[in-house]
């Protein structure tokens, strides 16, 4: 069921996607409320819920509560850890609803509109330029994994020289101007 190839009307295909995201990301919370009454006990998701990335979430669902939800669905790679985060943190249904509801209408329009527009193009392309697209494609690609390379660096040389000067104390000429 590849929605490149549905001929339902835009409308259609808008209400497909908003229930698809309602129900993934309603069932997301619905976990988070599970896992805050003991599902908890199962090594895997106590492990997942005891990282860095799901720690940060809880910390913006309590800061900032509700918007945060409705914000993440514009995130590629926190939504569902954030609907996660919300539902074990107990977030009232009262809050979280009307936030899954905006979330996942800005979800779907994105999606129904100009993502779906965005893969024909692809697709086109593909089909006039197979090469073209495919050296494209891994052009983009690897200037993804360059700037995420790129941007990683000095926060690890940082640290890096943090713990140079650490280990050689201070008064020595290494640290001084």
């Amino acid at each position: 069921m590849n929605p490149l190839n549905w001929s339902f009307p835009i409308a259609v295909t808008w209400l497909i996607l908003f229930g698809i995201i309602l129900a993934r990301a309603g069932g997301t919370f619905l976990l988070g409320r599970l896992a805050r009454t003991g599902i908890r006990r199962i090594e895997r998701v106590d492990r997942m819920m005891s990282g860095p990335k799901y720690r940060k979430a809880e910390a913006m669902i309590e800061r900032y509560g509700a918007p945060v939800i409705a914000v993440s669905f514009l995130m590629i790679g926190i939504q569902t850890v954030l609907n996660l985060a919300a539902g074990t943190t107990g977030m009232s249904y009262r809050r979280y609803l009307p936030a899954l509801a905006v979330g996942g209408a800005m979800w779907a329009t994105i999606y129904s509109t100009v993502g779906l527009i965005g893969f024909k193009a692809l697709a086109a392309g593909y089909q006039a330029a197979p090469g073209l697209t495919v050296g494209l494609a891994v052009c983009f690609a690897l200037a993804v994994v360059g700037l995420v390379i790129g941007l990683k660096k000095p926060h690890e040389t940082s640290e890096a020289a943090a713990e140079f000067e650490a280990s050689i104390g201070p008064g020595s000429e290494f640290t001084r101007s």
